[in-house]
């Protein structure tokens, strides 16, 4: 039987050999995700976010458990998994402090920017907001604040879907870094 190794070697070349490192691990995985989410969408979301980043990332692939990929691929799957739970904190926090319920909202991007003006939002998130690039700010708006799926918002900004994690990703980030420090 070939090795999660010699999978990883093979697959730089060749895509089948990756979509069997995939089927041995994707129903673990998932599973994995599973338990620690309660949600199996966002399961399933962060199931194929860490075999796209392995894809990615087969050259730093380094055989240290006897040709399993086992501790590699979970390794991605928990900096994903503590990604998604920061990411969550931090929508939530943004949410709360823009007075926002997901089951009310339904407004615009304007809405948006008219509630990051009204009196009860602190001036940290309304500056944090303010500086995004724009391209930053309309991902986060449709995923976070819409909830719209990664793909429906790649199509919606005419780009792909790993553009708009990235951006998405960006933002909160910055809006983190911004926020740091100030009570949420």
């Amino acid at each position: 039987m070939t090795t999660d190794a010699q999978l990883i070697k093979m697959a730089r070349t060749d895509p089948e050999a990756f979509a069997v490192l995939y089927e041995r691990h994707v129903r673990s995985l998932h599973g994995w995700f599973r338990s620690r989410t309660g949600d199996p969408g966002i399961a399933m979301d962060l199931t194929a976010e860490t075999f796209a980043q392995a894809a990615l990332g087969l050259r730093r692939f380094r055989d240290e458990r006897g040709g399993t990929a086992g501790p590699w691929l979970y390794g991605i799957a928990a900096n994903l998994l503590r990604t998604y739970y920061e990411r969550k904190r931090v929508e939530t926090a943004a949410r709360q402090r823009l007075g926002l319920t997901l089951d009310r909202y339904e407004g615009g991007y304007e809405e948006v920017d008219d509630r990051a003006e009204a009196e009860s939002v602190g001036p940290e998130l309304r500056d944090a907001l303010a500086g995004l690039p724009a391209g930053q700010k309309r991902a986060l708006e449709l995923h976070v604040i819409e909830e719209r799926p990664y793909l429906e918002v790649a199509a919606l900004l005419g780009t792909t879907e790993g553009a708009v994690r990235l951006r998405v990703m960006r933002a909160l980030g910055s809006l983190s870094r911004k926020l740091k420090g100030a009570a949420l």
